[in-house]
């Protein structure tokens, strides 16, 4: 490869070449006391871990003023309750949460639907009460993520909004 002029290098020096290191270190190996060997466990209470899952709350937020409640709602209820079905469905894509994972979770429990089915608001208004409390209500959180179906969880987002009127209890689980 041609130097610039002002390269210190003389014109008719020998070209260096690339050369191995003296010393070639171990391969890397987990063995610091957090890694967890293999997959993640699974099991009653562990949730769905995925990456950076803290950044569901701000597409919540986001979604926030078109989120339609009824009398007795709270939005934070919704958003939480909502928010463990979202991070469920990023988890099984082996991503962290995007807008779509979010308003699915919002679509299927009717949040974003003015008039949702009666049925399913007397459904959800018990299921979602008081989970913004969620050092109280951790337990019904996961209740509400883990009673969808993950077949539902699967579902493209267009799919969902045609199914959502005629399939409702399905995509929820009841």
């Amino acid at each position: 490869m041609a130097a610039p002029k002002f390269s210190p290098v003389a014109h008719t020096s020998r070209a260096r070449a690339y050369r191995s290191p003296d010393h070639v270190p171990e391969s890397w190996m987990p063995d610091r006391p957090g890694e967890i060997p293999g997959f993640q466990p699974q099991g009653p209470r562990r949730g769905h871990p995925g990456p950076d899952q803290g950044f569901a709350l701000r597409i919540a937020r986001q979604l926030a003023p078109s989120l339609h409640l009824q009398e007795g709602e709270h939005i934070e209820d919704a958003i939480r309750g909502c928010l463990g079905v979202a991070l469920r469905r990023a988890s099984l894509f082996s991503r962290a949460p995007v807008v779509h994972d979010l308003r699915m979770a919002f679509k299927i429990w009717g949040f974003l639907d003015e008039l949702p089915p009666v049925e399913l608001i007397e459904i959800r208004k018990p299921l979602f009460a008081g989970l913004r409390h969620i050092g109280h209500h951790y337990t019904e959180a996961r209740v509400v993520a883990d009673m969808i179906p993950e077949a539902t969880l699967q579902l493209t987002p267009a799919s969902i909004d045609v199914d959502y009127g005629s399939r409702w209890r399905e995509l929820v689980g009841v």
